[in-house]
């Protein structure tokens, strides 16, 4: 856990490097899946497809930032609403349009070396269906700043490191520390879920379109593995040896294909070598559903916002959840999903049940207090959660898309897009008339 007893620890609490990932689809004009070819070569950097060819997907790089990384965001995802072809826009919701069948789906083609993608692909295809894949949202990724993690390893073990300086023992404890903070994820991130949820409404051509959710994706009628996984938490290799028994039963066929709200990452190529051998480098969280009242398609303060709850759950003491405590926290994450905040509710690590509105608020206080305590101001962020719960039907994603486009849907969302690409392009054109106004300056200079 995080000493944050010490005052340097304190100091850099909050430093950490964010990454994120955005899906999103491509559509016609009318409301249908795009048929059209990915339109960036499969080595760009930043872009590249999910599942089916029409399903882009956003790598930011790491910025140190939440805003930098929003921004970033943001950036891309106008850039590649540029780069479409044939009146194609981008659709900003977790829920797909209209899909007049499975086939209109086109599994991702990835060509030479990496045609080994589109081949798994293709077993997805066959052992899910390809309407699940449609389902987007957004995954958020963090590591703790290099220099805190190097403090607390210190006020822990009372050795002094170097600047710069590791050692084995150090890349032990890193690790150990990211694997603690996943248990208490897996406990305690479905509040992430009730406060992000943005996929109440659904169009009828979805096979079994689901009600009665606030997150579809995240829902038990969203996109799990058949099974329930749990793991050993009690060492990373003990972590990695639970992944490796399902890929071997038969469970799953590749680590990849483990669909958990919550995953640890090495450095570099994400695979179970190399978080066997080099150690965990960043924390994943998969369970943000699109915001379609956002530009960046994430509210920046939702992202602070989960920064703030790892920070606080890294600091709190640990835990050890049982098989069954493991079973019920994952159910925890589908009831989150539901729309009733009220009617639903969720059983804590203690047994205690709740409903998912008192549970959020619980957790909400305590991370204020908690703060508070150390004199890191972050009442806005915080105040901003709450009144998603306090006054949701004006303030919590899910109830404010349920108003605006709960009855035909499509059709009132392509008007929003529309719209909103017009005003875009105004605002393109405007910048790029200041931009050759000040290089008419210049040159006349």
């Amino acid at each position: 856990m995080l000493h944050t007893e010490d005052i340097a620890i304190r100091r850099l609490l909050l430093s950490g490097n964010f990454g994120l990932e955005k899906e999103m689809l491509r559509i016609t004009p009318d409301g249908h899946l795009a048929q059209s070819p990915h339109p960036f070569s499969q080595d760009e950097p930043n872009i590249t497809r999910d599942f089916c060819e029409i399903q882009v997907e956003i790598n930011t790089p790491v910025f140190k930032s939440v805003h930098d990384a929003v921004e970033c965001l943001c950036d891309i995802t106008e850039r590649i609403s540029r780069k479409l072809d044939g009146g194609e826009l981008l659709w900003p919701f977790s829920n797909p349009p209209y899909i007049r069948c499975e086939e209109e789906i086109p599994v991702a083609q990835f060509h030479g070396s990496q045609a080994w993608k589109t081949d798994y692909r293709n077993y997805l295809s066959g052992r899910y269906g390809r309407y699940m894949m449609t389902l987007s949202g957004i995954h958020f990724n963090y590591s703790f700043a290099g220099d805190l993690l190097r403090r607390n390893y210190e006020v822990e073990t009372g050795i002094h490191m170097e600047q710069g300086e590791e050692n084995v023992d150090y890349r032990r404890y890193e690790s150990e520390l990211y694997l603690k903070l996943a248990e208490k994820l897996t406990a305690y991130g479905w509040v992430v879920t009730v406060l992000t949820a943005a996929s109440p409404v659904m169009d009828s051509s979805f096979p079994n379109a689901a009600t009665g959710m606030a997150s579809v994706r995240c829902s038990e009628k969203g996109y799990w593995n058949t099974f329930t996984p749990t793991f050993d938490y009690s060492s990373l290799e003990d972590y990695v040896d639970s992944i490796v028994h399902y890929v071997n039963n038969g469970s799953i066929a590749t680590p990849s294909e483990l669909y958990y709200p919550v995953r640890l990452k090495p450095r570099g190529e994400n695979t179970l070598e190399r978080l066997r051998s080099y150690g965990v480098n960043h924390i994943e969280l998969r369970t943000i559903d699109l915001n379609p009242l956002n530009k960046a398609g994430v509210d920046e303060r939702d992202v602070a916002f989960i920064q703030l709850l790892m920070v606080w759950l890294a600091s709190q003491a640990d835990i050890t959840l049982t098989h069954q405590q493991q079973l019920q926290a994952i159910s925890n994450y589908h009831l989150a999903a539901h729309f009733s905040l009220t009617d639903t509710s969720v059983i804590g690590v203690d047994g205690s049940r709740q409903t998912l509105a008192d549970a959020t608020v619980c957790i909400l206080d305590e991370m204020a207090a908690f703060y508070d305590s150390l004199g890191i101001d972050v009442r806005a962020v915080l105040d901003f959660q709450k009144r998603k719960i306090t006054d949701s039907v004006h303030c919590r994603y899910a109830d404010i898309i349920m108003q605006k486009y709960g009855s035909d849907f499509v059709r009132k969302a392509l008007e929003g897009i529309s719209t909103s690409k017009d005003k875009n392009k105004k605002r393109l054109y405007f910048v790029n008339s200041k931009q050759y106004i000040r290089k008419c300056a210049n040159y006349l200079e």
